[in-house]
């Protein structure tokens, strides 16, 4: 039986790293792999280059379309929701990170693993590389189990690491047409766990993402970096992600489980609690991040209103 994947790539002035990315790609243990390349507004030679990619593509087909123009978030959003995009598995992509070879193969054999009709999301470690592709280390390694009260104020994976299956692709699809979003990834952990799907996060990296200055903003690691810096969350940031992403969340009230409902509920009502009581509810609630540094800010963040 074949099984097809379907990568969902968005690019901006990416010209530079592009060769290196889909080489990587190209060099997947998975035989069947349908590539759709949203460009965003790019002034370099990265529509040029993409085409020369696509026509040496063997594995299948390769689609190139124009993006919204809107940002990063929008320009992935508009593949999710895109239509003519179908596969058994979907994997999202940047346009300057290098793949291990086995990337698609060790998510896919989780995957496969779980129930058809469940959305199922895998998600991973990153290796942090330089510009030139020497490592520099490790993304964070959280330990504490996925689930919805986490994803409510952290996103823990990165989505150049994601892959989920068709079950998970259609939630996130019928999500993404009713609203938008902060992050492509934060939103998918969000819906899965919401809906009561199945998350696994894998401590093994088998991406290579490359850090440098022209992804540090407007990308999608760049803003879960940002939520990882106490300043940001202070300085009220972090309260107006959770405004957009609780926005969202209502308007996906129906494809929620009852409890990841009065999670919703609770952590909304919270936010508006005098104190002490906001600290009192925000325990209860089990509402946490997964370190405890990154605990303490959220405490810190409710106690000055900036949740």
């Amino acid at each position: 039986m074949t099984t097809r994947v379907a990568i969902l790539a968005c690019v901006h002035n990416g010209e530079r790293f592009l060769a290196e990315q889909f080489a990587s790609l190209a060099r997947q243990t998975v035989s069947d792999i349908d590539v759709w390349v949203s460009v965003d507004g790019s002034s370099d030679g990265s529509m040029e280059l993409l085409g020369e990619i696509a026509s040496g593509w063997t594995k299948g087909h390769f689609t190139i379309l124009r993006g919204p123009g809107e940002g990063f978030a929008e320009n992935f959003r508009s593949l999710m929701v895109n239509p003519d995009i179908e596969a058994d598995y979907f994997a999202f992509c940047d346009q300057d990170d290098i793949w291990a070879p086995d990337k698609l193969e060790a998510a896919i054999g989780w995957l496969s693993r779980q129930p058809a009709d469940t959305p199922a999301l895998y998600g991973s470690r990153t290796r942090i590389v330089d510009i030139e592709g020497r490592p520099v280390g490790l993304s964070p390694l959280f330990a504490e189990p996925p689930s919805f009260r986490n994803a409510i104020v952290q996103s823990i994976a990165g989505g150049n690491t994601m892959v989920m299956n068709r079950a998970a692709h259609g939630l996130m699809a019928e999500a993404s047409r009713r609203s938008g979003f902060v992050s492509h990834d934060w939103w998918c952990y969000m819906m899965v766990t919401g809906a009561g799907g199945a998350f696994h996060y894998s401590p093994e990296p088998r991406i290579d993402y490359r850090q440098h200055v022209g992804n540090l903003v407007g990308s999608n690691d760049g803003l879960r970096a940002r939520l990882g810096r106490t300043g940001f969350l202070l300085s009220g940031g972090f309260a107006r992600w959770t405004d957009r992403n609780l926005a969202g969340l209502q308007a996906c009230r129906d494809l929620l489980t009852d409890d990841a409902r009065d999670v919703l509920d609770r952590f909304a009502a919270l936010r508006g609690m005098w104190l002490p009581w906001r600290l009192i509810e925000l325990r209860r609630s089990g509402i946490h991040r997964q370190s405890a540094k990154g605990q303490a800010s959220l405490y810190i963040a409710s106690a000055i209103n900036r949740l």
